[in-house]
């Protein structure tokens, strides 16, 4: 498998846009042009993996001092329950096994129209290392559960200054049309 970083001046992401327009409810996303501008002005780490020239999945991760946040993690339809989201994951986790990492994940607890996909997807965060936290939040009707891997524990404070941060950015960064 092959990483490739993403940077926002690339030409080359169509293919990568459509898997992140179509891999997360339209509620979850940030509309790709700004999306680039953040990457461009953020310390993110936005990661492509290919198999030859077939895009497997990528990933955002926002690397912070006391801990990562896996941001973004997606692969095509196609290719999901034939183990390349865990090559995926597993080189990740390789990647900051040094950090505390976080991930936030729609609630299997919920009850909703993919209940299921959420509690195979809690399921196999669960048994790559990831643990529950307790903390929860809900946006725009969707609940969410926080999961960490590493050491330490997360609150709802730490949820309140890495939303600050993000906030910060996206305040301060001019618009795709400035």
């Amino acid at each position: 498998m092959i990483e490739r970083p993403i940077i926002a001046t690339d030409t080359g992401n169509n293919e990568v846009k459509r898997l992140y327009e179509t891999a997360f409810p339209v509620e979850e996303q940030i509309p790709w042009d700004e999306l680039m501008v953040l990457v461009e002005r953020m310390p993110l780490d936005f990661t492509v993996y290919y198999e030859g020239n077939l895009l497997q999945g990528f990933t955002i991760v926002y690397p912070r001092k006391s801990f990562n946040w896996f941001w973004y993690f997606a692969v095509p339809e196609h290719l999901r329950g034939k183990g390349v989201g865990q090559k995926i994951l597993s080189r990740l986790i390789d990647k900051y096994k040094e950090f505390t990492n976080i991930l936030d994940m729609e609630s299997p607890e919920q009850v909703c129209e993919n209940q299921d996909v959420r509690r195979r997807r809690h399921a196999f965060y669960l048994r790559n290392g990831f643990r529950d936290t307790g903390v929860g939040r809900s946006f725009k009707g969707i609940d969410y559960t926080i999961m960490i891997m590493g050491k330490g524990s997360f609150t709802m404070q730490d949820y309140d200054d890495i939303i600050a941060e993000l906030r910060s950015f996206w305040e301060n960064m001019p618009k795709p049309s400035d």
